[in-house]
């Protein structure tokens, strides 16, 4: 998931360097030589991550970290320090001013792609969560919440999952002033069941298990529901550098490096659960917020109302930033047959089903609206037309290939299939009506196509009689 990198360093052969790696991987590289023209450049770019020299002349990297860290349009844009610097008291500085990482000169290229990969990650669902929440909050049924620099870390719930009785008394020692619980497991696979029950804050493993694998636990923690946003840090060696970059690809959170140093694991520990209590009350708050006069009562999904607000916002956001983002439009085939045939109880039901469904099969920062009848509406963000087109084909799939059961008791059961229409924004800049219209006609053409198929908006399906196939706009 490339995104847009702003480096920040006083040395132009340093800003060079990085700038060429990164583009080589496809990210968006801006530069800034000095503290003041980061700070102007965060503010109006607004990047995914911020590299950032620590020795620079009139502003250093700890006060240029604290400055954007107390700007409400900056404070969570990721702060990476790069430095030569490697004193653990410089590091734990820096983590303190509100940076999420400090890597050291000469700059480890495996653990420098994993780490922008893992928070240009975070950032975009942090993102989607307090956009979700602007919405909300424009449309007069919340308030925003705290920034998160306001949560409070106190009285953390923690589990360790680790096999070596000296680490695991020397990360309880460090712990226990500020967590109220500190739970331990030895066996990976006793911690993954443990940390699906125990609601903790953050889940501590090690890369040298000698019971299992870490890795794999971490990749456990991420595929179940209740364990999906809890943070996890991987305590690993130097030479493991290559398993830890793994870790963060597969969803782990942060990482640190032994010897552990007490202060830094603190700061490391106190960083993640401030994030995660913050994205936790985003969601709450965001969550108690709507009412009826935003989401759809039959479905529980998002109406057209809060759709056209949440797409006009996103729009508007992605506009001058080159990000990818997607629309698809589906249609549930013959629907008034089901009507016609079972009832409207029973069309009902099928209704609700097929959102289930939706819901289970695309991501979870992915917004998804019933636009009205028989029509769902899923936008994708940082989702380019073949990944949209892959996630419409399994969402067909998903749909047609297990009948719909009338009730438990019955042996009766209905087929149903979907027809979807895609359109991306890759022409199409700040205008969610002209995107809709694009996914409209794409769905059009795959009706016309005999429908329970996908089909991908071209302007060559363009024609004097379908421009304005209908009006999609938010006033009814």
């Amino acid at each position: 998931m490339p995104g847009r990198v702003l480096v920040v360093d006083d040395v132009l052969p340093n800003v060079k360097l990085l700038e060429a790696k990164l583009s080589a991987e496809y990210f968006n590289v801006i530069t800034a030589m000095n503290g003041p023209d980061a700070l102007i450049l965060a503010d109006k770019e607004s990047p995914d991550i911020i590299l950032l020299d620590i020795m620079m002349p009139a502003m250093d990297g700890f006060e240029v970290c604290r400055r954007l860290k107390a700007n409400v349009k900056t404070q969570h844009i990721p702060v990476v320090m790069v430095t030569a610097l490697s004193d653990n008291s410089d590091r734990v500085k820096g983590l303190e001013s509100g940076a999420d990482d400090f890597l050291t000169k000469p700059v480890n290229d495996i653990a420098l792609f994993a780490r922008v990969r893992s928070l240009v990650r975070l950032k975009t669902m942090m993102d989607e969560w307090r956009l979700r929440e602007q919405t909300s909050h424009e449309l007069g049924v919340m308030l925003q919440a705290d920034q998160v620099k306001e949560v409070d870390t106190a009285d953390a719930a923690i589990l360790i999952v680790e096999d070596n009785p000296i680490d695991i008394a020397n990360i309880e020692d460090i712990l226990r002033a500020g967590a109220s619980r500190i739970d331990t497991e030895m066996s990976p696979t006793k911690g993954v069941e443990r940390a699906a029950t125990g609601d903790y804050d953050l889940v501590i493993t090690s890369l040298g298990l000698s019971q299992g694998d870490a890795l794999r636990v971490c990749s456990q923690l991420r595929a179940q529901e209740k364990t999906r946003q809890v943070p996890i840090l991987l305590v690993g060696e130097d030479d493991q550098m290559p398993r830890i970059a793994k870790g963060l690809d597969l969803g782990v959170n942060d990482y640190l490096i032994k010897p552990i140093d007490r202060n830094e694991l603190m700061a490391r520990v106190r960083t993640q659960i401030r994030r995660r209590r913050y994205q936790d009350r985003l969601r709450d708050n965001y969550e108690k917020s709507l009412s009826l006069a935003l989401t759809d009562s039959l479905t529980g999904l998002y109406n057209r109302r809060y759709l056209f607000s949440h797409l006009q916002g996103l729009t508007t956001r992605t506009g001058g930033s080159n990000k990818a983002m997607s629309i698809l439009l589906m249609d549930l085939d013959h629907f008034k047959r089901v009507n016609d045939t079972y009832g409207h109880v029973v069309g009902d039901d099928v209704l609700r089903e097929i959102a289930k469904r939706i819901l289970v099969n695309v991501r979870n920062f992915d917004l998804v609206a019933r636009l009205g009848g028989e029509e769902f509406v899923i936008v994708m963000p940082d989702a380019d037309r073949e990944i949209a087109e892959r996630v419409a084909e399994r969402l067909r799939r998903k749909i047609a290939e297990a009948p719909f059961m009338r009730d438990a008791a019955s042996t009766e059961s209905i087929d149903l299939s979907v027809s979807i229409g895609i359109a991306d924004n890759a022409e199409v800049q700040g205008d969610p009506t002209e995107l809709l219209r694009r996914a409209d006609i794409a769905l059009y053409h795959a009706k016309n196509a005999g429908r329970n198929c996908v089909r991908l908006y071209d302007p060559a399906i363009e024609t004097p009689g379908n421009k304005g196939v209908r009006t999609l706009n938010s006033a009814d």
